[in-house]
């Protein structure tokens, strides 16, 4: 089975977390309406989800176990921090549990490559974006809107991910490539 009960689960969780936290960036701090929230839902989660998703189906062509979950604990600070209308939200929405068993070693080139295709994912949504919104001039305001914040988080998620901070994917990418040359 590609997906547990639990993994969908999580998913529909941390996208109605995700939904509610950048409701503000949405509707530019009105009253909640359940418009603006699933719009938020469907124009925000996507680029996490896929993100997560690239990391697991990496894993998996690894012949790894791999296993999205939602991160409860800090999807819980941003709703705080949301609720609170804090001006900074900083939060992990989700990840992915990778193993390789017990008598195992995760290869090196493996392991950089894995950390890589998440923020992958997120420079081919950034792409496809702003590919779109060069190419059709004539998409209604809703439209534009969704491409524009697409282009905009995931470029965001590609750039944040990539730094080579420790525990980020790009200390990952970085380090398995260094231990792969070396």
């Amino acid at each position: 089975m590609l997906f547990t009960f639990a993994e969908i689960t999580d998913m529909v969780v941390m996208t109605l977390i995700l939904g509610y936290i950048f409701l503000r960036m949405i509707n530019r701090g009105k009253q909640f309406d359940k418009d603006s929230f699933l719009f938020s839902c469907l124009t925000i989660a996507p680029a996490i989800i896929l993100h997560e998703l690239g990391h697991k189906f990496t894993a998996i062509f690894f012949g790894y176990t791999a296993i999205f979950h939602a991160a409860y604990f800090w999807l819980g600070l941003g709703l705080v921090l949301a609720i609170a209308r804090s001006p900074f939200i900083l939060f992990i929405p989700a990840y992915v549990q990778i193993s390789c068993g017990t008598n195992c070693v995760q290869a090196p080139l493996a392991t950089s490559l894995i950390a890589l295709a998440g923020p992958f994912v997120n420079l081919l949504l950034y792409i496809t974006a702003l590919i779109v919104l060069k190419k059709k001039k004539d998409m209604n305001r809703k439209t534009y809107a969704f491409w524009q914040i697409t282009k905009q988080i995931n470029l965001f998620l590609f750039i944040f991910n990539m730094l080579p901070i420790p525990r980020f994917d790009g200390s990952k990418v970085f380090s398995g490539l260094l231990k792969t040359i070396f």
